[in-house]
């Protein structure tokens, strides 16, 4: 049986929501397909009668400056961004995000705006993007709009888009300047390729031996990603210290509420574990803040 009756590569973003809008059936955009193909073929997702093919599309296939920020193409594959040296010089914690997830296979085919758009609480590029301030850029037939990551996102693999008649189009990340450095780290099952116990992505300000700004993201945290903003506040003015780390594991626990998955980690494993992954991720961000501003 085939698993769609149409398929179609448009060359911009007026042309992929038209096609969306004239399908004669179920329509459904595609780039990477890592997650939609295996979700067609094992029956997890409705039948579709068309796919809309996003790659052809320069401006969702780019990593650029735009107006004085990293624009990310949603379309762009995750092993381009962890190889490219603008997302090195000025957004660490997606690098290292995009260099973890699935294996080289799945890199080479699966795009940031599928991370996303799939509103995974622990998706790593999203958790990456949360802590760097993404903005996320939404086209429909009437015109686009710019909006924070968060509100892509209404609850566990739900996401705000309306289905059919948005197009995630990119992302954008202000750049990094001295004195400010990012980390990603997660923790995973040995094979590599399942979705993370946990993960964690630190962005922080430092000016000589204080936190000046911080954010910090979680997953899984809650039926949807989010930053930390207790743990944010607590950190700021502080040195990154003993005490400053036993201060920031205390506000993280009391801010989230780790759930048992029966497939990954209970909630009391989540707990544990995150003591030491909280401390890694913050002295990393701290130390490439100190070589940023030396």
């Amino acid at each position: 049986m085939n698993l769609w009756q149409n398929y179609l590569q448009p060359g911009n973003v007026t042309e992929a929501l038209q096609a969306l809008a004239a399908a004669p059936g179920p329509a459904c955009l595609i780039a990477g397909g890592t997650d939609l193909m295996l979700d067609l073929t094992q029956g997890y997702h409705p039948p579709v009668h068309t796919l809309v093919d996003v790659t052809a599309i320069p401006e969702m296939t780019v990593i650029e400056l735009r107006q004085g920020e990293v624009y990310i193409g949603a379309a762009v594959p995750l092993s381009r961004i962890a190889s490219a040296q603008l997302v090195r010089q000025n957004a660490r914690a997606l690098l290292e995000a995009c260099n973890l997830v699935g294996g080289p296979q799945v890199r080479n085919m699966a795009t940031l705006g599928g991370n996303v758009a799939h509103a995974l609480p622990a998706a790593d590029g999203t958790i990456a993007l949360m802590a760097l301030d993404a903005q996320a850029e939404v086209a429909d037939l009437h015109g686009r709009r710019r909006v924070p990551l968060a509100a892509l996102f209404a609850g566990p693999g739900q996401s705000t888009l309306k289905p059919g008649q948005e197009l995630l189009v990119g992302f954008s990340l202000p750049l990094e300047s001295a004195g400010q450095g990012s980390a990603f780290k997660r923790i995973m099952r040995m094979q590599g390729t399942a979705l993370p116990i946990l993960n964690l992505a630190v962005w922080l300000e430092r000016r000589e031996e204080r936190i000046v700004a911080l954010r910090v993201a979680v997953g899984p945290s809650g039926p949807t990603p989010r930053r930390i903003a207790p743990l944010e506040q607590a950190l700021c003015g502080r040195p990154l210290d003993a005490q400053t780390h036993a201060r920031a594991l205390e506000v993280l626990l009391e801010s989230v509420h780790f759930r048992t998955s029966p497939l990954r980690a209970s909630a009391e494993y989540r707990a544990d574990l995150v003591e030491g992954l909280l401390k890694d991720t913050l002295d990393a961000a701290w130390l490439r803040a100190e070589k940023i501003s030396a």
